[in-house]
């Protein structure tokens, strides 16, 4: 069962995009957080998921995932599994995603719960977010679920030129801020908007060596 009136309550608080709405009418949010949670699941407000980190309000992922605007075919990165909430929503939208976790509680769960939903289009990957996945770069579009205090030059590096990146920066205790950085196409100076104001947790390094699935 997906979330239809969830879909509508972001549509009354003003999310336009319709792709980003049935992408989010198609999931069942309860599916993405503790069962001693799910009664909350579609209250728009975050969640916590355990090991100190937070399933984000459904308001906030719409609107990132809305000024991302990820397209078929394009290649995501993810920073910041968590439940795979996000995730799910950016597979439905985009041609892969690259998702990566720092904490290994968080990402095998999520791993194992995508693929038991049916996602296929998705790679794992544990260990530092702020270095991204160099690998596999440039990106198209690259999102952030946590907040560093600045953003990480490898994170802008890893984006091709007239790509964008949304995330949360700002400090652990304060003020965030949610921004949007274009790779000018010509090269120059990243072209940075401010979107929003938002609390999330912070983004922090890995100690555990990563791995790829």
């Amino acid at each position: 069962m997906g979330d239809v009136e969830l879909a509508e309550i972001l549509r009354r608080q003003g999310i336009t995009d319709e792709r980003v709405l049935e992408a989010i009418r198609r999931l069942d949010r309860a599916e993405f957080v503790p069962e001693a949670r799910r009664a909350e699941a579609r209250q728009d407000s975050a969640l916590p998921i355990g090991h100190g980190q937070t399933i984000s309000q459904p308001y906030v992922v719409a609107f990132m995932t809305q000024v991302l605007n990820p397209q078929p075919g394009e290649r995501v990165l993810e920073i910041g599994t968590g439940s795979g909430y996000q995730t799910a929503v950016l597979s439905g939208l985009c041609g892969e995603v690259f998702t990566v976790e720092v904490l290994p509680e968080l990402a095998g769960p999520a791993r194992e719960r995508l693929g038991r939903l049916g996602f296929q289009n998705i790679r794992y990957r544990v260990g530092d977010g702020t270095a991204g996945w160099p690998e596999e770069a440039p990106f198209d579009a690259i999102i952030g679920t946590a907040a560093p205090e600045h953003l990480p030059p490898a994170l802008y590096q890893q984006l091709r030129p007239g790509g964008r990146l949304v995330l949360p920066v700002g400090p652990r205790h304060g003020a965030q801020e949610l921004i949007r950085v274009t790779r000018p196409l010509g090269g120059g100076a990243p072209q940075v908007e401010k979107l929003l104001g938002v609390r999330f947790v912070p983004m922090t390094s890995a100690p555990p060596p990563p791995f790829v699935h």
